[in-house]
């Protein structure tokens, strides 16, 4: 995905918040002073350390640790399977939720949205409240939705919303709306049920640690790329294969030193994970579509297959959400990328017959201006859409579309769920944790049902 398709408008303000975003994830580096008084993201400054996990086709950077490289892969090694999971996808950016789910039938929807306003006839049903409809780009999520497997928070927020993606992004990340926490929602939940030699039980799929899984202790892990793990040689075949299998071999000879026994069992290791993972990689469902998301969570779902012990994984879906302009062409093939990978995703769990351990949530840091924009966009706006989606997920909406004759002063929609409740909901209806220590004030926030 190029720099232009993920940043439609270029709104600095954005870009600003991908570069502190990344900057916050880099090796023992503090964040930047970018501008005065401006949060620090949570999972700043915490030391990273390689991990090449032997047998799984995985390099792994490790966050958050004094132990051994080996204890790691120890400790990985003996870790359980976990009973469920749960995926975080980030759409970066701030999706619209009213292109996502158009409300076509409130009699204001095409006063303020004169040129993007989705038809009706172009637009799929959503039976839960006959004012919205999918967009047809999301004909995957509809049919998800349908089965039962998706809840939807139509209008998903916090008071006095803040409209810059650096700063909302960061309360979604933390769980709270105080700037400046340096760890994750998910960090502190394996802070408080996780173990200190297992880093994948937190794991970013992306190149950068996500800040939602910044831990105070326990150690997290983020993939180097989507595959994992590389092996490269500057000749092709019959080269090739002649020169790797000589490798091979290489680890297979007597080691009289304990240089030459470090030296056989990396190049033993090495050879494993260069058999192992093209059979991982190709593994699952055939019909993934062919964008880095479905990549990676086609490589998520082998990993899960495997047993191996991740407890909670975070990525960003496909493309950029920030639409000041040209809206309606960008929103249109990034919804159909991301639907098109969760709907792979959760088909490709069905058929491994483990749909039932794994939880999907879909978030954004915020929604977008009901009324468009002059320049075929829309602006930063306040409530957002909330998804969670998974064969366990309870299938109903949770609160309601507000509608459009009651905006916010600034003309925003409003939130008529609160996203701290969804995570009280999800912390104690699908990993059976009590709150409390992890979501501050997590006792005046409304719990949705969001697993049956």
């Amino acid at each position: 995905m190029s720099g232009a398709s993920r940043n439609a408008c270029g709104c600095g303000e954005y870009t600003r918040s991908q570069m502190l975003h990344a900057a916050a994830a880099e090796a023992g580096k503090g964040l930047p002073q970018i501008e005065s008084g401006m949060p620090e993201p949570a999972g700043t400054g915490l030391t990273r350390r390689s991990l090449l996990l032997r047998g799984a086709g995985l390099a792994l950077a490790v966050y958050g640790t004094k132990l051994s490289l080996p204890a790691l892969d120890q400790g990985i090694a003996a870790a359980p399977a976990p009973k469920r999971v749960l995926v975080s996808i980030f759409l970066d950016g701030g999706l619209d939720v009213m292109s996502l789910l158009a409300p076509t039938g409130d009699s204001r929807y095409r006063k303020l949205r004169p040129n993007l306003a989705l038809k009706t006839s172009e637009t799929l049903p959503f039976g839960e409240d006959r004012r919205l409809r999918w967009h047809p780009a999301a004909a995957q999520l509809a049919r998800l939705h349908r089965e039962g497997k998706v809840t939807v928070f139509p209008a998903i927020g916090y008071s006095g919303p803040d409209q810059s993606h650096f700063t909302s992004r960061h309360f979604y990340e933390i769980g709270e709306i105080e700037v400046g926490a340096r760890t994750g929602w998910l960090g502190r939940y394996l802070d408080v049920t996780g173990t200190a030699d297992n880093p994948m039980q937190g794991l970013s799929l992306e190149k950068a640690l996500s800040p939602t899984l910044a831990t105070a202790s326990n150690p997290v892990a983020t993939l180097s790329s989507a595959g994992g793990y590389e092996l490269s040689s500057p000749a092709g075949d019959p080269v090739k294969t002649e020169l790797f299998n000589s490798f091979e071999r290489m680890g297979a000879l007597p080691a009289t030193s304990a240089g030459l026994r470090q030296l056989r069992g990396a190049t033993t290791q090495t050879a494993q994970l260069r058999r192992e993972l093209p059979a991982l990689e190709t593994t699952g469902d055939g019909d993934y579509p062919g964008s880095a998301m479905a990549a990676r969570l086609r490589l998520l779902a082998g990993y899960l297959d495997l047993g191996l012990p991740i407890r909670v994984a975070s990525l960003v879906g496909s493309g950029g959400y920030d639409t000041h302009a040209g809206q309606a062409a960008t929103l249109k093939g990034n919804i159909r990328s991301t639907s098109d990978a969760i709907f792979a995703f959760q088909r490709d769990l069905e058929r491994r017959g483990i749909a039932d351990r794994v939880l999907v949530h879909v978030w954004s840091e915020f929604g977008r201006r009901p009324a468009e924009n002059g320049s075929a966009g829309t602006d930063h706006g306040a409530a957002g859409i909330g998804l969670v989606i998974g064969s366990r997920a309870s299938g109903t909406m949770a609160g309601e579309f507000p509608g459009l004759n009651r905006l916010d002063r600034l003309g925003n929609l409003r939130h008529t769920s609160d996203f701290r409740g969804l995570y009280c909901g999800l912390l104690e209806q699908w990993f059976d944790q009590d709150p409390e220590p992890i979501i501050p004030g997590a006792s005046a926030f409304k719990r949705p049902r969001v697993v049956r």
